[in-house]
């Protein structure tokens, strides 16, 4: 018999699979299959079999009407139900439906099978058996078979289309095509945003990260928490704190940085060889104590409403509120006072404290293991620190894309940069997904990526191994990506989407030859990796300038805390400030002055004094007074020390008691007292 083509209506099939003829209404039949062996059923699907496929009938060799014969069960040890039963009639509830042989006949035997038995297709009718049994029918909108209602059914599937051959890894013999750059606009002219005409001192650029307004609010703040404090027992002297005063504490605690002590009280000790004086001069040792103690950003009365909300209203409380009117003001600053070059690099800081708060952070990779996390945009340049973000934890606005994804959209905006910035970053941060978002965005990036990164290339042709020699180089372009991956002393793989894979740049290395003996041989090395290690380390530069003289200091209150390091973060950009507007001003490098001149001049000008000190008239007894011996007169002993001939004087010194000439002709006094 000619082969045939089988399609059917979705509605159809779907009211065939929920005949159920074979069930009996009451009663234990031994022919019928039980729950257990439908879920063996459900278990042996294949899911990858197709639904429809042709079949050949084969004409009966008996005269007798062919019975289809019952398939067995997939991983089953049941044997098929007699003929008997399989052609006895439906029970009178159900012969409104259609009978089993019209609902068998719909499924095809496999071609080529000796069995006319009819086989459902596995995959597609797994949902539909399982919304049976658990009493659902399926969606009106779709079929069993995943086909829109109406549509008929391919009997055949479309052969899918031949596999594309796999990229490999490249090597710097190929040649590569770097992607068409991004055109740099920055909102602003890169550099100070000041005015560079006049000059300006390091009081006035400090004065612009602390304001008039943000003193006079810190002021209050510190008075309404002293007061509270005092209300509340506390035992120590307290009058207000004016704007005056507070650049004078300042002004102390910058001293204290350049100055080094192990105590605070150090600083004020009398009546001895390590004692300082100039502490004393400004402020009694009680007074700063009294400030440090009470030292506030925000409003007290404030802060007991948001710790309400930490246990009643956890999606409204704010961990950061005891920071928010200082760290708003500092942030503004630091956009508004400087503008970046084209060169960005984001990264890691850790301000050190063990606060037992939902911000303390562990990272046994960096120098200081236990503190707050900021994520910090800087200048790779001079290591401004443009930006920055305070790490409280898991947030609740998360988009779900990670940690690193979400930390360098928050710092990179257009809004604030431009277009056409280059971003540097580490392995941290660096993902296919972020990079094509910032190409999105008109932002290049550059970083190191770590293995195994999700949408990375994960192809194994002509990719490096561990007996590749030193200076080995792959690389791959997928779009506007660049992978790189480059053998050192170990593999550095890299990510881009502004570099070419290479463009003859080479290295110094000392490579070990044969005999033992070494020698300095040239390697290619990729372009990615030379722009990164020139631009990578603007946060670094920044954290080094804030160590030189940081006014860190251990604290109770890991705000406090956060307020000394917005201290250091002021100092160091308005020292990187100073640097720039003296080069556009052509200041020769003899005249410019070093970062410890810079912080201590600003020290003086918080603090109303000069550097240099007036020097202090020592009390002394070396003073002339009348012999009062009866001859009144004696021998000059600095004229008898010269050999000049004998000249009798009627004064002496008091503390020496030596007679002296005191004359104006010749005042041996004075020389004597010089020698």
């Amino acid at each position: 018999m000619a082969q045939r083509r089988f399609t059917a209506d979705s509605e159809q099939v779907a009211e065939l699979l929920f005949d159920d003829s074979d069930e009996s209404e009451s009663g234990s039949d031994p022919d019928r299959f039980d729950s257990s062996e439908e879920d063996q059923i459900l278990d042996g699907i294949d899911p990858f079999e197709e639904l429809n496929q042709e079949t050949t009938e084969q004409p009966s060799t008996s005269a007798e009407p062919r019975t289809p014969t019952a398939r067995p069960l997939p991983h089953s040890t049941a044997s098929a139900p007699p003929a008997a039963h399989r052609s006895r009639s439906p029970p009178a509830a159900h012969r409104s439906r259609s009978p089993p042989a019209a609902r068998r006949s719909i499924y095809l035997p496999r071609p080529g099978s000796s069995s006319t038995a009819t086989e459902p297709p596995r995959s597609s009718a797994t949902p539909a058996l399982r919304s049976r049994r658990r009493g659902r029918r399926p969606s009106v909108s779709q079929s069993q078979f995943g086909s829109p209602v109406g549509q008929s059914l391919s009997p055949v599937r479309c052969p899918a289309p031949p596999d594309q051959p796999e990229q490999g890894w490249k090597t710097e013999k190929d040649p590569d095509v770097a992607p068409i750059p991004h055109r740099f606009c920055p909102r602003l002219k890169p550099g100070v945003q000041l005015d560079t005409s006049v000059e300006q001192s390091p009081l006035c650029l400090f004065k612009h990260f602390f304001s008039a307004d943000s003193i006079r609010t810190l002021c209050a703040n510190t008075n309404k928490l002293a007061e509270r404090n005092i209300g509340a027992g506390k035992r120590y002297k307290w009058t207000t704190i004016n704007p005056a005063e507070m650049f004078k504490f300042i002004g102390l605690v910058l001293y204290m940085g350049v100055l080094k002590l192990p105590a605070v009280n150090d600083y004020w000790k009398r009546k001895n060889i390590f004692s300082v004086n100039f502490p004393n001069k400004v402020m009694t040792r009680d007074r700063f104590c009294a400030i440090s103690w009470n030292i506030h950003m925000s409003d007290p009365e404030e802060d007991v409403v948001n710790d309400r909300k930490k246990r009643t209203q956890p999606d409204e409380y704010d961990t950061l509120f005891r920071l928010k009117p200082l760290m708003t003001e500092i942030k503004a600053a630091c956009q508004s006072a400087y503008h970046p070059k084209k060169q960005l690099s984001i990264d890691e800081r850790m301000v050190a404290t063990k606060a037992r708060t939902e911000m303390t952070q562990y990272m046994k990779a960096k120098p200081t293991k236990w503190g707050i996390k900021l994520f910090v945009l800087a200048d790779s340049s001079n290591g401004y620190t443009c930006d920055f973000n305070i790490y409280t934890g898991k947030s609740r606005l998360a988009s779900g894309l990670g940690l690193s994804f979400d930390s360098v959209v928050e710092l990179m905006r257009p809004y604030f940069l431009g277009s056409g910035y280059h971003l540097y970053c580490d392995n941290f941060y660096t993902s296919p997904k972020l990079f094509r978002h910032l190409l999105s965005l008109n932002f290049g990036a550059c970083g190191t990526i770590r293995e195994g990164r999700k949408e990375a290339p994960k192809t194994k042709i002509n990719q490096l191994t561990k007996k590749s020699p030193r200076g080995s180089l792959r690389w791959i372009r997928e779009d506007n990506l660049l992978f790189t991956k480059w053998m050192d002393n170990r593999e550095v793989a890299m990510c881009s989407s502004v570099h070419v894979a290479y463009d003859g740049d080479t290295v110094k290395r000392n490579l070990k030859k044969r005999d033992g003996s070494w020698e300095e041989t040239k390697i290619p090395v990729p372009k990615p990796i030379v722009d990164y290690n020139m631009y990578m380390g603007g946060v670094d530069l920044s954290d080094q300038l804030i160590q030189y003289y940081s006014v860190h200091h251990t604290t109770r209150r890991w705000y406090r805390t956060m307020f000394f390091h917005f201290i250091d973060i002021a100092v160091t950009n308005g020292f990187i400030m100073y640097r720039e507007i003296q080069k556009l001003r052509n200041t020769p490098a003899n005249q410019l002055i070093t970062h410890r001149a810079y912080v201590e001049q600003l020290v003086a000008e918080l603090c109303g004094v000069t550097v240099r000190a007036v020097p202090v008239q020592r009390r002394t007894g070396h003073t002339p007074v009348p012999i009062s011996q009866p001859a009144a007169r004696l021998r000059c002993e600095k004229c008898k020390a010269d050999g000049l001939p004998r000249k009798d004087t009627s004064w002496k010194c008091n503390e020496c008691d030596v007679p002296l000439c005191l004359q104006p002709e010749r005042n041996c006094f004075h020389m004597w007292h010089n020698m």
